[in-house]
C-alpha cells in the first residue's frame, strides 16, 4: 500500500518500521498476558505495565507512520521518538527476566528492533 501513496518518502526504511512497530505492539501484548499467567505475577506488575504501555505507544505510531500526508514532521518526530523510548524502556524490563521466561527474552529482542528501526527513520526525516 506504502508503494501506491504518492506523499511517501524514505519507503523502504518507512515499510520496515511499521512491521517493527506492529510487530512490537503485538509481542508487548502478548508478552503482558504470559507475565499474567505466571505463577509469581505479582512480581511482574511493573514488566505487565510497561509491556502495555510499550504497545499502546507501537500501536499509536504504527497510526502515525501510516499517515504519509503531514506537512509538519513534528508530531511524527515526536511520536517516533516516544516510541524509541518505550522500546528501550520495556527491552531493558524484560532483559531482567529474560532469564526465567522465554517471552520476556523474545519481547526484549523485538522491543530493540522496533528502537532501532524508528532511530533508522527518524535520521531519514
Amino acid at each position: 500500500m506504502i508503494a501506491t501513496h504518492p506523499f511517501s518518502t524514505a519507503r523502504e526504511t518507512l515499510v520496515q518500521t511499521l512491521q517493527a512497530t506492529a510487530d512490537c505492539a503485538q509481542v508487548c501484548s502478548i508478552c503482558a498476558d504470559a507475565c499474567l499467567s505466571e505463577p509469581m505475577v505479582a512480581n511482574l506488575t511493573r514488566c505487565i505495565t510497561i509491556n502495555l504501555d510499550c504497545a499502546t505507544v507501537c500501536d499509536a505510531t504504527t497510526v502515525l507512520l501510516s499517515r504519509q500526508s503531514m506537512d509538519q514532521p513534528s508530531v511524527l518526530i515526536a511520536q517516533l521518538k516516544a516510541c524509541m523510548e518505550a522500546c528501550r524502556v520495556c527491552a531493558e524490563e524484560c532483559e531482567r527476566h529474560a532469564g526465567m521466561m522465554e517471552h520476556c527474552r523474545v519481547c526484549a529482542a523485538e522491543c530493540r528492533r522496533c528502537e532501532n528501526a524508528c532511530r533508522e527513520l527518524l535520521d531519514q526525516i
